[in-house]
């Protein structure tokens, strides 16, 4: 009999600055509270012994947040107190995410030698106008060096994530970025459009007229120029907005579209296992004081419901490359978005066309 495989995703919502356009749950100037919060790390995931036992997690993903903001020891710790309470598959991915003025090649070593075997650094843009729109305080030349850093210290699996259609930034721009990227060699590309969220104070700058909201047709020229290039330079377009060199895909998101479960600890993390999505309190002191009582800091819950986790199945499922089987979608409107240029019969399934996958959402709906 087979065992459960999970994926294991650990919140380090501490920042060294926050970003105008940032809607995760980050912090920064929170220094203080880092020591405790790596014990709580701990300390929840033990709580989690009984209901995990007997799963093989084939991933675990230390995101934030900055989670370089710790000391590489401190991560490596984590992960040794992770390997206590739950198994680890042979060869499971684990991977960091990091900003290039967190890292350099010592710490680098450190984190490789302490376990992790994946980084994923959050380089957005090559263009320094760009970067000071999206208010990152790395410049092209940190991104560059920490990069040159992540290969000598012997990671041969590394993610860059960029960032288009902020302000200030033309087709021309983010072409020149995506070129310089594709330079580097990484193994894996995570390409996402701007997004403005009212709650950011980038979202109150747009609603001010401060700042114009980001042009989707410009974006589309992007994505469509992002589709090209890197089909160009070699690279699989395995979902939505992740590219990746052959072998090189990212195991643990590939679990959430694929509809595996997974564990999240840390402030504001989420879950889900057999249809029950749950969440934890977002306040790391609210999370704090909760794993000091011994209380399993979950903060909601929610159960879907069938035609939930149908639909739910059919939007991850069409985000990938490999699509859906064609009877979960009605045949007419399958034709429909075939014949309109959004999707594609290959290999017995139904997928999005790069088209479609820049309009998923819509498209998923739709169909649904």
């Amino acid at each position: 009999m087979s065992r459960e495989a999970a994926g294991l995703y650990v919140h380090v919502p501490f920042c060294l600055t926050r970003c105008g356009y940032c809607d995760f749950n980050t912090y920064a100037g929170l220094d203080h509270l880092k020591s405790g919060y790596v014990d709580a790390l701990a300390a929840e995931a033990e709580m989690w012994l009984d209901d995990w036992s007997g799963t093989s997690f084939v991933s675990v993903f230390f995101g934030g947040g900055t989670p370089t903001t710790l000391p590489a020891a401190t991560l490596a710790h984590l992960l040794n107190a992770f390997r206590t309470w739950c198994e680890l598959a042979s060869g499971a991915e684990i991977t960091s995410e990091a900003n290039p003025d967190t890292v350099d090649q010592p710490y680098l070593c450190a984190l490789l030698d302490g376990g992790v075997t994946r980084l994923s650094m959050g380089v957005q843009s090559f263009d320094p106008v760009v970067l000071e729109s999206l208010e990152r305080v790395h410049s092209p030349d940190s991104a560059r060096r920490a990069f040159a850093a992540a290969r000598s210290a012997g990671f041969a699996d590394v993610n860059l994530d960029l960032i288009y259609g902020a302000n200030g930034e033309s087709l021309r721009s983010w072409c020149r970025t995506l070129e310089e990227a594709v330079s580097l060699g990484p193994e894996h590309l995570s390409c996402y459009a701007l997004t403005v969220e009212p709650s950011t104070p980038l979202g109150r700058s747009v609603a001010a007229g401060l700042v114009p909201t980001p042009d989707a047709d410009v974006q589309a020229e992007m994505y469509a120029a992002t589709c090209e290039v890197l089909a160009g330079a070699g690279y699989e377009h395995y979902e939505v907005s992740n590219w990746a060199t052959p072998g090189h895909r990212c195991i643990h998101n590939l679990g959430y579209w694929e509809g595996r479960p997974y564990v999240g600890i840390g402030a504001g993390a989420h879950s889900y296992r057999g249809g029950l999505r749950w969440w934890n309190v977002r306040p790391p002191a609210q999370y704090l004081e909760m794993v000091a009582r011994g209380e399993r800091p979950i903060g909601g819950e929610e159960r879907l419901s069938d035609e939930d986790r149908r639909l739910e199945r059919l939007l991850l499922g069409l985000r990938t490359a490999d699509g859906v089987p064609p009877e979960w979608v009605e045949p007419d409107r399958a034709t429909e978005f075939v014949t309109a240029g959004l999707a594609e019969r290959r290999n017995g399934r139904l997928s999005l066309t790069d088209r479609g996958m820049f309009l998923a959402n819509d498209v998923v709906l739709e169909l649904g």
